[in-house]
């Protein structure tokens, strides 16, 4: 009797799925709970799950397909029961022990990121969201596949049947590619629009606009207040003040200049540019020691640990400007609008380049690029080196550079062979050098020469470091040695690892120092290699380091 219903119940789940595809389905979802760069929730694992147990189902399917149409011999019925069981009953087995492990793998990931332990993954809710994820996914595909059929039976009534499956299978995918992309994205796109439209209008009562007539935002400014959306207006109301950096320097010191242009300020980017220059003349800008163009990121945010240690290591004798090109988070900017944000960054720094490179040599400022994230990726698109190659700047500092910067590629690509993927050294270091949380900066083969890009970036980052070729292959960051917030029980998967990078580029979180956080403690580090600013012992900058820290 109880053989009769066992043998039942998998008559039913052999005749709605495929047994090779829920076989192969569960250990992608096995190899999902492994770790990858960042901790994960319990929410996040299942759909990581989820999406792991359709890629493997999907292949298995496609597999067991294949086998059928190449005509190749199969087992005998009663050797196929015997061989799925004994598969069923491992796969089973590996999730359980999987899934008991996951607890531990992601405490280890957190003890290295210095987080407090997880008081356990969640196993059943783990399973409950990858099935569900898994359905939805499942759904999909059948819906698909019945259109597809529909179709191709429709035009098998006029063309021969090999024509008509190909007419149905594009059909099928124009389609739902319209559905998706047509009414799905931009519903969302919209959505988003809307919602992200409101927050960066929203007017914060904690932050005063300013009553110097040298501070951008005031009355006397070219610059209107409320258009210069909640990031400006943030960048321009926090930050350190003459007084701050005067008490803390126990010396004379300036008010930092700090100049925003807002996404409402003008219809272009060119007209926003020119309103940027005209800005930076009034406040006289073009007398400071040193000149910083930012490119925000998606939202208009700039990071204030990377511009604060770079103000006070020049004691206020620095002014820093930045135009907003979106106020959408950097992902959907990058999908959204990936040209505009190059577009806006390189109508800034023309203008503004084009200014000072027609001062004398001896009276302007020294000139860096900044970007964090989309900001460093469109920072870098802001200019060509044949512009610029008789009358260079002095240097950017780009941390977090998103996988698809050119530079940051080209130089990680063809670095020396004795240097890994993770901090690469690139040729003589003279023009580019990569730091981390460790530095790097510091020491080169031959001498940083007057021109220097520098990178900051941990080998936990993502966003950086997220490869779509892991697809298939094992990306070179996770061979030995690895980077040193880079868990050792991580391990490459195919399709499976490409996933967990996705999952941690669009939803990770960690801790400042680790992942995509960046520390103010190793901006400063960035910051004095790349400036060399005079007049500063080891003991303060400490103390410095202390403070910023702490802020």
């Amino acid at each position: 009797m109880l053989k009769r219903r066992l043998y039942s119940v998998y008559s039913g789940i052999r005749n709605q799925f495929s047994i090779v595809g829920l076989l192969l389905g569960t250990f992608f979802f096995a190899l999902s709970l492994t770790p990858s760069l960042l901790p994960r929730v319990d929410i996040i694992q299942g759909i990581i799950s989820g999406f792991s147990l359709a890629a493997g189902y999907g292949l298995g399917v496609l597999s067991v397909g294949l086998w059928g149409y190449l005509q190749l011999p199969s087992p005998p019925n009663r050797v196929q029961y015997v061989l799925k069981g004994i598969a069923a009953a491992s796969c089973i087995i590996l999730a359980v022990i999987f899934l008991w492990r996951a607890d531990a793998w992601q405490n280890d990931l957190r003890s290295l990121m210095e987080m407090e332990a997880t008081t356990g993954v969640r196993s059943l809710v783990v399973a409950l969201v990858a099935l569900v994820v898994f359905s939805l996914l499942l759904l999909i595909a059948r819906l698909f596949r019945n259109l597809f059929f529909f179709l191709s039976g429709k035009l098998s009534a006029y063309v021969p049947p090999r024509i008509s499956h190909l007419m149905g299978l594009l059909a099928a995918f124009a389609l739902f590619w319209a559905i998706v992309d047509g009414i799905l994205f931009s519903f969302a796109l919209r959505s988003a629009d809307t919602t992200h439209q409101q927050i960066d209008a929203l007017m914060e009562a904690e932050l005063d606009r300013p009553l110097d007539p040298r501070r951008s935002g005031s009355d006397a400014s070219l610059l209107n207040w409320e258009e210069m959306g909640r990031q400006g207006r943030r960048f321009l109301a926090t930050g350190p003040s003459q007084s701050d950096i005067a008490a803390f320097s126990e010396g004379d010191a300036r008010e930092p200049i700090r100049v925003y242009v807002g996404l409402n300020a003008a219809n272009t980017p060119e007209e926003r540019a020119e309103l940027a220059l005209a800005e930076l003349k009034r406040v006289d800008a073009f007398s400071r020691e040193m000149l910083i163009l930012i490119t925000p990121t998606g939202t208009g945010w700039v990071d204030p640990a990377g511009i604060n240690p770079i103000e006070y290591l020049q004691r206020g004798n620095v002014a820093s400007v930045a135009a907003q090109y979106s106020y959408l988070p950097s992902p959907i900017s990058l999908m959204a609008e990936g040209a505009y944000g190059a577009e806006s960054a390189r109508a800034l720094f023309q203008s503004v380049y084009g200014h000072w490179r027609s001062l004398p040599r001896q009276e302007r400022p020294r000139l860096y690029l900044f970007g964090l994230s989309l900001g460093a990726l469109n920072s870098d698109r802001s200019f060509d080196f044949y512009d610029i190659i008789d009358d260079p700047f002095h240097g950017a500092l780009w941390s977090g550079p998103p996988f698809r910067s050119d530079t940051w590629r080209d130089a990680t690509e063809r670095r020396r062979p004795d240097s890994p993927a993770w901090l690469p050294r690139f040729r003589d270091d003279s023009v580019i050098r990569f730091a981390n949380q460790d530095g790097g900066l510091d020491t080169g083969m031959a001498p940083w020469g007057d021109f220097r890009l520098a990178y900051l970036q941990y080998a936990s980052d993502p966003i950086t470091f997220f490869d779509p070729a892991s697809l298939l292959r094992e990306p070179d960051w996770l061979k030995t040695p690895r980077g040193p917030d880079v868990s050792e029980h991580l391990r490459w998967f195919p399709v499976v690892t490409m996933l967990q990078l996705a999952a941690d580029m669009a939803a990770g979180s960690s801790p400042r120092g680790y992942g995509h956080e960046y520390a103010p403690a190793h901006y400063l580090q960035a910051w004095l290699a790349l400036t060399e600013p005079d007049d500063w012992s080891h003991a303060e900058l400490q103390r410095l380091q202390e403070r910023l820290n702490s802020e």
